[in-house]
């Protein structure tokens, strides 16, 4: 599957997950990334990069475990380090407007301009 028919895939899955991600980075990066990475482990080969290893498809079922233990470290490395930051931001400024400022509308509550007639 192309990673971008998976991304997009992800994309469209959020509202059944219901978690909050305008920019949809997990969706796209997060994703696309993991199945980058995965796919490295699957598809490495020394015909393309002799000073690499080859991937699961090429004999070397251990690079696809290489590359799965990458990814969980990353992940909670993301995960911890996600936290620590929203927890710094929640306490110097807050991580959400409140419901009258999002009633009122961003642009009015937060920069003072109208945005729409």
């Amino acid at each position: 599957m192309g990673a971008g028919a998976l991304c997009y895939m992800f994309v469209m899955l959020k509202p059944v997950f219901g978690y909050d991600d305008a920019l949809d980075a997990v969706g796209v990066h997060g994703v696309g990334g993991t199945w980058g990475a995965l796919a490295t482990g699957l598809f490495a080969s020394k015909a393309v990069n002799s000073a690499g290893a080859d991937g699961l498809f090429f004999g070397n079922p251990a690079q696809l475990g290489i590359q799965a233990i990458a990814v969980l470290v990353t992940i909670v490395f993301v995960f911890i380090g996600s936290l620590i930051l929203l927890k710094i931001v929640d306490g110097i400024m807050g991580l959400r407007v409140s419901e009258e400022d999002e009633r009122l509308g961003l642009d009015l509550s937060q920069h003072d301009e109208k945005a729409y007639s």
